[in-house]
């Protein structure tokens, strides 16, 4: 029997100890109910999903870190942060970066902790392998592997856009730290997914065995996220192509339901953090941290209530109600001084620096909520990519290779009850991403920058602002970052 002493594999939370939710139902979710022992029993082939579900676990409890939200959408040209004038989130908004900052070095750390769990996992997942003594379990350990891969893709994904060149982190032991271009964390990642494409079910993630889990659309559409990053427009149109006509994915009918507990992994969902109170009003709880709570308004007394940052300007709210936009406004714009359609009152500002409108998307109506649970946003899930995006990805690619996008550009148009288009536009298409991803992961200001409109779009930006700074904290310590990137 095979044993590896790696407790950091499962890193959960105390919150994953109850026994009264399936395995199958929460990701990263125990499955026996209590932490792991240290030594792993191989040989046990039941056992193999655990690794996996510890990577989900820690994507909700890394990737979620509420300052990496900030950060991520403060530099979008629609956000505001809600952070005192001069703070070093309100200058991310004016490009100003401090690379003593903690929320850099936080961010660098948690797409980090992703990577090393992600690299222990798929450790313990070879292990597994060497006890597979029939297809169908290699099968299962190709498909979890692909899971892994893909979401330690997925942390690279962030750090480049966040950072550009930064070290590939192939083993845990690894000595040499040094960092790699852009292009060769792009390629390592790429392969991951490649992995992923080829072992993983061609389902949705809610047809999952294990409900939620991405598949093999998911990692095709990260894939395109990052080709379209890279101008390789061929491999998007390719890849969006393929997940429209076999993905089976529809967009949730009811764009303000989408953002709420019914919308929870419904057939537009690609990939999401999944959270859950138990239907209990009190006690143990599984969800994002302050993730939410930092998104909600500043609504003291009420339970509709959280810390007031990152504020939806309003230069892009007449910019969104001069297009005619109804149903995404409602749903996007959480106004001061209005009620809800469910009835909840946000209260007016008194200090008008402060923000008076946030990210609608963030928002779970009181009605919603499990009663007695005050926490804002408890019981949602955090979206993180969607079918919208794939539609609007295709639209730019045709137009792209001198195609016509009409079709899965006007599909997103028809949801939003937006007139349709005919011979549909680059800039039609950047225009629509700009309402229909609003507030979601700085896709505004990716765009921008990988279009190369953020000089004449963002006030204050240059090109040598596109990136974060590394942060101080690691290059003091790490004299390796500051060497010349390398290509592999």
């Amino acid at each position: 029997m095979k044993t590896l002493i790696r407790p950091f594999i499962y890193i959960m939370s105390a919150l994953m100890v109850l026994s009264f939710a399936s395995c199958n139902d929460f990701l990263d979710k125990e499955p026996e109910g209590k932490v792991p022992e240290e030594k792993v029993d191989y040989t046990n082939i039941s056992n193999m999903y655990q690794p996996v579900s510890g990577v989900y676990a820690k994507i909700r409890t890394s990737g979620l870190h509420w300052v990496i939200w900030e950060i991520t959408t403060i530099r979008d040209q629609d956000v505001f942060s809600g952070q005192w004038n001069g703070s070093d989130y309100y200058n991310l908004s004016e490009y100003k970066y401090n690379d003593s900052f903690w929320g850099f070095n936080e961010l660098w750390m948690q797409y980090y902790n992703i990577i090393k769990t992600a690299n222990a996992a798929i450790e313990s997942l070879d292990l597994y392998a060497e006890n597979i003594t029939n297809d169908s379990d290699m099968k299962n350990y190709k498909a979890y592997r692909g899971e892994v891969m893909f979401m330690r893709a997925y942390a690279y994904y962030r750090l480049v856009q966040a950072f550009g060149p930064v070290t590939i982190l192939r083993d845990n032991n690894q000595v040499d730290l040094s960092r790699s271009t852009a292009n060769a964390v792009n390629k390592y990642a790429l392969e991951d997914l490649q992995y992923g494409i080829d072992n993983m079910p061609r389902i949705r993630p809610n047809q999952s065995e294990h409900k939620g889990a991405v598949t093999a659309f998911s990692a095709e559409m990260l894939a395109a996220k990052f080709h379209l990053n890279m101008g390789n427009y061929a491999k998007v149109e390719e890849l969006t192509n393929d997940i429209i006509e076999h993905g089976n994915f529809s967009l949730y009918p009811d764009f303000y339901q989408l953002w709420k507990i019914p919308g929870k992994l419904c057939d537009e969902s690609i990939f999401e953090c999944q959270m859950t109170d138990f239907g209990n009003g009190s006690g143990d709880l599984i969800d994002g941290d302050q993730w939410f709570v930092c998104q909600g308004p500043n609504n003291s007394g009420s339970d509709i209530s959280g810390w007031g940052d990152c504020g939806i300007l309003k230069s892009f709210r007449d910019w969104a109600y001069a297009r005619g936009e109804t149903i995404r406004a409602t749903t996007s714009f959480l106004l001061a001084g209005e009620t809800t359609p469910d009835g909840d009152y946000i209260r007016e500002q008194v200090d008008p620096k402060k923000t008076d409108c946030w990210n609608g998307k963030a928002y779970t109506p009181l009605n919603q909520l499990t009663p007695g649970r005050t926490k804002y946003g408890t019981n949602n899930n955090a979206r993180i990519f969607r079918y919208a995006d794939v539609l609007l990805m295709n639209a730019e690619a045709k137009i792209k290779n001198g195609k016509n996008g009409d079709a899965p550009f006007n599909e997103v148009r028809r949801r939003a009850k937006m007139p349709e288009l005919t011979n549909v536009t680059f800039q039609q298409v950047i225009d629509e991403r700009r309402m229909e991803l609003m507030c979601e992961w700085g896709e505004r200001y990716n765009d921008l920058v990988r279009t190369g409109l953020a000089k004449t779009e963002l006030k204050g930006w240059s090109e040598d602002k596109a990136l974060l700074p590394l942060p101080f904290n690691q290059y003091t310590q790490i004299p390796d970052l500051l060497k010349e990137p390398k290509d592999e």
